[in-house]
């Protein structure tokens, strides 16, 4: 199997030719026919990429998107949608979706922007293993609770993200333009000092020493680098 994906879209016949297609090359494929399913299955199940339309009923794509990322999970998304305009696109980007593709579309590009992100996606068996352990640090990746010591670390839900995507990059220097794509779902490089921020904060509360860290490694002129 070459991965799970959850198709988010509420026009039948599209579901099912899509869904096949993408059956028939190896994928599994789970569907949600409106963004409040969509929300459900993306929090509850691991899915390897979401691909989510953006007219759905009852929430629709952009919001589904944010909720997901708000949620801290940092699986890719590709959204479709019949709109072209370019604000369309950004709007959703910013909410954080990986990749935008406008109907109608010739499904070898869809198979090709699918294989594309999931190429760039976080090792599945760390980024899903469900519990990870680094020096006197756990952490359950699913239900999203840390410790330290055996003790509840206190955790902002970014924090969290931002952890979570360390975990599941594990020795890549990672710049501060791909955190903020990929933890905060922003596409321009303006905001830098807003990583560094949270960078320290959690180097403060999963470092013995966080003026000489041991975990999250600063590259100096590149970004970070989490060895565990």
């Amino acid at each position: 199997m070459r991965g799970s994906i959850l198709f988010v879209e509420d026009e039948e016949a599209l579901r099912l030719t899509v869904g096949d297609r993408l059956r028939s090359v190896g994928y599994a494929v789970d569907c949600a026919v409106d963004g409040v399913e969509a929300l459900e299955k993306a929090t509850l199940l691991p899915f390897d990429l979401i691909l989510l339309d953006v007219m759905l009923p009852r929430k629709n794509g952009f919001v589904v998107c944010r909720d997901i990322r708000r949620a801290g999970l940092i699986v890719p998304i590709l959204m479709l949608t019949a709109r072209s305009q370019t604000a369309d696109k950004v709007k959703g980007l910013r909410t954080g979706a990986d990749d935008y593709l406008v109907k109608p579309f010739d499904m070898a590009e869809l198979i090709a922007r699918l294989e594309a992100l999931l190429r760039r996606a976080p090792n599945k068996t760390t980024s899903q293993a469900g519990v990870f352990k680094f020096g006197s640090c756990c952490v359950d990746l699913m239900g999203t609770q840390t410790t330290r010591d055996g003790k509840p670390m206190a955790l902002s839900a970014r924090e969290f993200q931002l952890l979570r995507y360390f975990i599941g990059q594990p020795g890549a220097t990672l710049s501060r333009e791909e955190l903020l794509k990929q933890v905060w779902g922003y596409t321009a490089n303006v905001f830098t000092r807003t990583v560094d921020v949270h960078v320290a904060s959690l180097r403060q509360k999963v470092e013995d020493d966080p003026k000489q860290p041991k975990f999250i490694l600063t590259v100096q002129g590149l970004g970070y680098k989490f060895k565990p």
